[in-house]
């Protein structure tokens, strides 16, 4: 082979990596659009804040469906038909939300929606990971985390400036991003499989277990994801109705600016993770989530947009922190052939955080008020962070003696 033939392929080999991340973050984009059109959605439509709680949990069935369905899929017909069907989702979900005229619309969207991000959440990790062209093998997985939670991030921004600047403001950023996924079809289409298909696949549900030998991890690390989750479906859910109602901003493109940066400081948490000991990484992600929650509630106690924030790019480190710390510990903890069982069980859980305390806080909302309920949202975290930490000190302190 000639140098030049070699250069072409190294090219052709990055060009085809970055095109599959690219798509990764395009879904994940689409999934949090319309995080800063929510109050208009409510104003329009006449929804209370309890039914733009459930419009959002909807997402996260749709989660939680693929996840458990596809979860083995690409291991069995391939990476590359899975991402695909991801993309179709993510473009039918599109099409829904610039025809939607009524509730059953907005909730299929979001479902459909939630479906596109389950299937890409494992595949296109794994997918970014074995593309990686060899000089950047080190960086696979931190780019595939990035996409996730750079996508999550951005879907708000982008939304929120189309729709507070410019025309059509409910429908132009479904527009925008249908038109982007054609080019992330084609960056899959391009891109060669990394699965080599068994003859006669076998399409099984994803089992949700908790072996023996794991619960003693697994508790804790599942306890402090799903703070940590709960505090993202809180931001992508709820945060609009908190900047308007209780802070006093409207502007959407702010809306989309608060909402996105929890997302990407989760992306730097999880990139400073390997930073701390690695006895200490969970529990460190645990007092950075309390320190941030406890900003969270002062800001909406307060009233005070830049307390809201500050806690909101605390509380974004210590999920990322906390959220690759304890995915890594399971993960350890686990037999080796019941991991990706382990793993999936807590991503379950992670995405049961997103849509149930939401929907709570829609529930509890209309009984005490936005302002209260907030406030008792951050307290019950910070909670649930605590006795995370706690399990997590005492679990070392035996370790010794073990």
């Amino acid at each position: 082979m000639s140098p030049s033939s070699s250069h072409a392929d190294a090219a052709s080999s990055r060009l085809i990596f970055l095109g599959v991340a690219f798509a990764f973050l395009l879904t994940m984009l689409g999934t949090t659009l319309p995080t800063p059109l929510y109050p208009v959605y409510q104003q329009r439509f006449g929804f209370s804040q309890l039914m733009i709680t459930i419009i959002f949990a909807a997402y996260a069935v749709g989660v939680i469906a693929a996840l458990i369905t596809t979860g083995r899929w690409s291991d069995q017909v391939g990476r590359k038909p899975l991402l695909l069907g991801g993309l179709l989702a993510s473009a039918l979900s599109d099409v829904i939300f610039l025809n939607s005229d009524s509730l059953v619309m907005l909730l299929a969207g979001r479902m459909i929606s939630g479906v596109s991000a389950g299937i890409f959440t494992g595949t296109a990790t794994v997918a970014v990971i074995e593309l990686a062209p060899r000089a950047w093998k080190h960086m696979a997985t931190f780019m595939a985390t990035a996409a996730n939670m750079g996508g999550l991030g951005l879907g708000p921004v982008v939304a929120g400036f189309l729709g507070e600047y410019a025309p059509w403001p409910l429908h132009l950023a479904f527009a925008v991003h249908l038109g982007l996924l054609v080019i992330a079809v084609i960056a899959v289409w391009l891109a060669h499989e990394t699965v080599e298909r068994p003859a006669h696949p076998r399409l099984q549900l994803q089992r949700l277990l908790i072996p023996q030998e794991v619960r003693g991890a697994f508790l804790p690390a599942a306890m402090a994801g799903f703070a940590g989750f709960a505090v993202l479906g809180f931001f992508t859910a709820t945060a609009p109705a908190f900047m308007n109602e209780v802070l006093g901003h409207d502007n959407r493109a702010l809306v989309g600016v608060v909402a996105g940066v929890v997302f990407f400081a989760s992306t730097v948490g999880q990139l400073m993770e390997r930073r701390f000991p690695q006895a200490w990484r969970l529990p460190t992600g645990c007092a950075v989530v309390i320190l941030g929650v406890g900003l969270v509630g002062a800001g909406i106690g307060l009233a005070s947009l830049s307390v809201f924030l500050s806690g909101a790019v605390i509380v974004g480190l210590g999920q990322g922190i906390g959220f690759r710390a304890g995915l890594g510990m399971v993960t350890a903890a686990s037999p080796k052939d019941q991991r990706g069982t382990v793993t999936s069980t807590f991503f379950f859980v992670a995405y049961v955080a997103i849509s149930i305390p939401v929907v709570g806080i829609g529930l509890t909302a209309r009984a005490i008020g936005l302002a209260t309920t907030g406030m008792g949202f951050a307290v019950l975290v910070g909670l649930l962070s605590a006795v995370a930490l706690v399990l997590l000190v005492r679990r070392q302190a035996l370790a010794p003696s073990a």
